[in-house]
């Protein structure tokens, strides 16, 4: 049932109405940050209010006027736009807090020019969830890269204005795809609009034009930054780790994986995929990015670099298993999008932690810091442990979805991939754990170390995403995320 409410057009208000007063109050810190907070929190109880609604099969519809015939440029809300929702609108309050911790200890410039463009990236990203077809995507989607580009730049040393120009270079090359996506699914469909089970209309095009226009579509998120056009996302890493926990869990990433499941669930339908043999491509690609892009990561010191390449290959996860095109499959893909996002903030909010108490950006220089950062570092365990699928950590949750789906798919040689990706997370993850609480520091005497935790702020909301990362295994429900995947899955009809 079709439900229509104000509460979208609400939730989305929040960041924009929050950028303002960021604005108005720069000259006044703690107000300036208390507007951030209050945006994020009022934003995340209007998306958590909608919730009842979704599960009780409906789906929530903000229409802002008809664009053309048959597409209506607004929102329309079902379980699995509401997911992606739920993580940015929730992620935001804690990174906002840990923001204040880090922009702070560092005395960083330009501190109101950065709230205010993270304000409109979380309005981007909600907007991409929020939307009910492909042209407001791609107007959200856009929105998104714009906003991010001052925060990828934000030091404007010459390291992060060269990142922010190949940001910018590598995304709006990627929106003019998406722009052509948009165009040739009215041109064969008639329609952009996101439908169970995909846009009936699309199968009469011809077989050639819809392996192009799918060729276009993945072109068109390279937000994704699946191999080989990633080479953007490492280069990123100039930017404060508050963004780059924002492009690499919450935001920027997410709205391309969550863009090409939209494709492949909503606009071609899991039927016309299987039909013209399209899981198999975008498998492949999944799978090619999934085992280089772990082997890159393993020959990165920088710590920052290493998490860079371990999005790469952890993104592509949600590439394969959707690309499985069976139920175990997609679920994997569907909950690997918030769980990921729990554990990636989580080591990225710990790496920020590091530079801020330590000065240090090197695993070779972090010898034995476990033991002065051990919260920080616990969390940063937990986090690894859940990238590489180890319980009791969520990452093991959407893992064995996935190798459920390669099983059901009857495909060994995907489920060999699957095992060597995690198998290679532990080669790159547990040499960090190893130096940090096992080596002995150089040159110095541990016991007069004068690094220490960094500041509350930074240190609760990093804890806190550890803890939720571990509460995900043990209660997938948490905030009705198993609800409303299965909701999603099962309204796809066809294969799945």
């Amino acid at each position: 049932m079709i439900v229509e409410s104000i509460s979208p057009l609400l939730a989305i208000l929040c960041p924009v109405i929050g950028s303002i007063f960021v604005a108005l109050f720069g000259k006044w810190p703690n107000l300036r940050e208390c507007w951030t907070m209050l945006a994020a929190i009022l934003q995340c109880l209007i998306v958590f209010s909608m919730v009842p609604t979704i599960l009780g099969g409906n789906i929530i519809k903000y229409t802002f006027f008809t664009a053309f015939p048959n597409v209506d440029f607004g929102f329309s809300i079902d379980a699995f736009g509401l997911i992606f929702a739920i993580i940015a609108s929730f992620l935001w309050i804690l990174v906002s807090s840990y923001s204040i911790g880090y922009m702070r200890g560092l005395n960083e410039h330009a501190q109101t020019r950065y709230y205010f463009f993270f304000c409109w990236a979380i309005f981007g990203a909600v907007g991409v969830a929020f939307a009910g077809n492909l042209l407001t995507m791609f107007v959200f989607y856009e929105i998104l890269t714009v906003s991010t580009y001052p925060l990828v730049a934000h030091d404007q040393t010459p390291e992060a204005l060269f990142a922010g120009r190949k940001y910018v270079a590598y995304l709006l090359t990627s929106g003019c795809f998406f722009l052509a996506a948009v165009i040739l699914t009215y041109h064969f469909a008639g329609t952009t609009d996101f439908t169970n089970g995909g846009i009936p209309n699309l199968a009469e095009a011809s077989r050639g034009a819809l392996m192009a226009l799918f060729a276009i579509s993945l072109l068109g998120f390279m937000k994704a930054a699946w191999m080989p056009f990633h080479s953007w996302l490492p280069t990123a890493m100039a930017a404060p780790t508050p963004v780059s926990a924002l492009l690499h869990a919450v935001a920027v990433v997410k709205a391309g994986v969550f863009g090409i499941v939209r494709v492949v669930c909503y606009i071609y339908g899991i039927d016309l995929m299987s039909d013209l043999g399209l899981g198999i491509v975008l498998a492949s690609i999944a799978a090619f990015t999934m085992i280089v892009a772990s082997l890159m990561a393993i020959a990165q010191d920088n710590l920052k670099k290493r998490l860079a390449y371990s999005t790469i290959s952890q993104l592509s996860y949600i590439l394969f298993g959707v690309a499985l095109l069976n139920p175990m499959g997609v679920e994997g893909a569907m909950l690997h999008i918030p769980f990921h996002a729990f554990m990636k903030i989580t080591l990225f909010m710990c790496a920020g932690a590091i530079i801020v108490a330590s000065g240090k950006t090197n695993i070779s220089e972090m010898k034995g810091l476990g033991r002065v950062m051990p919260v920080t570092m616990a969390a940063f365990t937990i986090g690894a442990l859940g990238m590489s699928g180890i319980p009791p950590v969520c990452g093991f949750i959407s893992k064995w979805y996935l190798a459920l789906g390669t099983l059901e798919a009857h495909s060994l040689v995907m489920l060999a991939v699957l095992m060597i990706s995690s198998l290679l997370d532990i080669v790159y993850f547990f040499p960090i754990i190893y130096t940090a609480f096992f080596d002995t520091p150089e040159g110095e005497e541990f016991g007069k170390s004068r690094i220490k935790e960094a500041s509350i702020f930074m240190l609760v909301p990093l804890a806190m995403t550890a803890i939720f990362s571990i509460i995900f295994c043990l209660f997938p429900n948490t905030f009705h995320i198993m609800d409303l995947v299965k909701l999603a899955v099962a309204g796809l009809g066809g294969g799945v």
